[in-house]
C-alpha cells in the first residue's frame, strides 16, 4: 500500500455565498493532520477565500455554475431556472476535468460540497451536504428527488449534523428511510469558543452572493447608525487587502480571515447575520445570541430562521422589515445550543486509504 501521506486528496466546494468554502476549512487541517495532501478546488470568492487560508496548499480553478440572484426574492427559483443550461454546462465540464485531474494529480480521493460534476468513478467520492430535502417551495418534491438521485452516485453522503433530535437542520437534512451511504459527522465549525472581554455590543456579519449582499449592506449601514453602542460592521467582501473604516461607534472591515472572525464573534455580545448553515454551526458552536435575516427567495435559510424560531432558540425578520429595535426580541430567546462534538475524522478518512 503506497504511503497515506502521498496520498492527494480534492476538496471542491461550491461558490455560493462563503459558507461552502469556511465549512471546508476544519476538513481541510484535518486531512493535513491526519497525514493527507489536501489539493483545494473551486472558483470566485470561495476559490479566493481558501487560497487566504491555505496559502501553502495547492489550488485549482472550476468552471463557474454562474449562479444568480434576483434583487426581488421573489424571482429566485425562476432565476435559477433560467440559469439551468449554464449551470449543467459547468457541471459536465466539471466532470471532465475531474476525469483529467485524478490522472494529472495521482488523486485518491475527492471531497465534492455540493458540486454535483466533483465525482470521479476511479476513487472514492464525498459527497456533502445538509440538503437532501432540497426546498423551493411548491417544487420541493422534485428538487429534492433530483438531488437524492445525484447523491446516490457517491462513495458516500456525510452531513454535518446530528442524526437524532435535537439536530439544527430538522427536515432539511435528515429521511425518513435513506436509500444511499449516509454519515451524519456533526456540525462543522472552524471556530472555537474563547473567554474574552466584550468589546463590541454588535457584529454585523454579511455574506451571501449578489445582490442581496450589499443591498442588506446598505439597509443595515443605515439601521447601525441609530444602535448608539459599539458595532463592528464585516462587510464579507473578499479583496485582495483588507481595509478598515471607523465611522462613529462602527468599525467596517470588507472581510476577516478565521483568526480574526473567531476572537471578533467571541468578543461580541451579539450577531446579526444570514441563516446560512455554516453561520448557524458556527454561532451554535460559539454559543452566541444572534438574530437572523435570511436572504429573500432563499427557502433553506427562511426554513432555518423560521425553525430556530419556532423551536425558541433565535428571532428573526425579513430584509426588507428589520428596523434596529428587532435586537430587543433577542433577549426573549434562548439562543443557540453549544454543539458539542468531537468529529472521529480517523473513521471517516479510512475511506480514502484502500487500494
Amino acid at each position: 500500500m503506497p504511503d497515506k501521506k502521498k496520498r492527494n486528496i480534492l476538496v471542491a466546494p461550491l461558490n455560493w455565498g462563503l459558507g461552502h468554502a469556511t465549512r471546508c476549512i476544519p476538513i481541510i487541517k484535518a486531512l493535513s493532520e491526519n497525514g493527507f495532501n489536501p489539493i483545494i478546488a473551486s472558483d470566485g470568492v470561495a476559490l479566493e477565500i481558501l487560497k487566504k487560508e491555505f496559502p501553502d496548499l495547492k489550488t485549482l480553478e472550476l468552471p463557474s455554475y454562474k449562479i444568480e440572484y434576483p434583487k426581488d426574492g421573489e424571482d429566485f427559483k425562476w432565476k435559477m431556472i433560467k440559469g439551468m443550461p449554464r449551470m449543467l454546462e459547468a457541471i459536465m465540464d466539471e466532470k471532465k476535468q475531474i476525469k483529467r485531474w485524478v490522472r494529472e494529480h495521482n488523486l485518491h480521493g475527492v471531497i465534492s460540497d455540493n458540486r454535483l460534476g466533483v465525482i470521479s468513478k476511479k476513487v472514492p467520492s464525498v459527497f456533502i451536504t445538509h440538503q437532501l430535502n432540497v426546498l423551493t417551495g411548491n417544487t420541493s418534491w422534485i428538487t429534492g428527488k433530483l438531488h437524492r438521485q445525484i447523491i446516490k452516485k457517491y462513495s458516500e453522503c456525510w452531513v454535518p449534523d446530528f442524526e437524532e433530535k435535537p439536530n439544527l437542520t430538522g427536515k432539511l437534512g435528515h429521511l425518513k428511510k435513506p436509500d444511499f451511504d449516509l454519515r451524519y459527522i456533526g456540525p462543522l465549525s472552524r471556530l472555537e469558543k474563547r473567554d474574552v472581554p466584550t468589546k463590541y455590543d454588535l457584529m454585523v456579519l454579511l455574506s451571501g452572493p449578489e445582490p442581496q449582499r450589499t443591498l442588506l449592506e446598505n439597509r443595515l449601514k443605515n439601521e447601525v447608525k441609530l444602535f448608539g453602542k459599539r458595532v463592528v460592521f464585516v462587510k464579507g467582501k473578499i479583496e485582495a487587502e483588507q481595509k478598515t473604516e471607523q465611522c462613529a461607534n462602527v468599525t467596517y472591515y470588507n472581510y476577516m480571515t478565521t483568526p480574526e472572525l473567531e476572537k471578533t464573534i467571541n468578543e461580541s455580545e451579539m450577531v446579526l447575520c444570514r441563516s446560512g448553515y455554516t453561520t448557524v454551526m458556527d454561532l451554535a458552536q460559539l454559543h452566541k445570541k444572534c438574530f437572523f435575516i435570511p436572504t429573500p427567495g432563499q427557502y433553506e435559510q427562511e426554513y432555518l430562521a423560521k425553525k430556530l424560531k419556532k423551536d425558541g432558540l433565535v428571532p428573526f425578520a425579513k430584509q426588507d422589515e428589520f428596523r434596529i429595535e428587532n435586537l430587543l426580541e433577542a433577549d426573549l430567546y434562548q439562543g443557540l445550543p453549544k454543539t458539542e462534538t468531537s468529529i472521529h475524522w480517523k473513521n471517516l478518512f479510512c475511506l480514502f486509504e484502500g487500494e
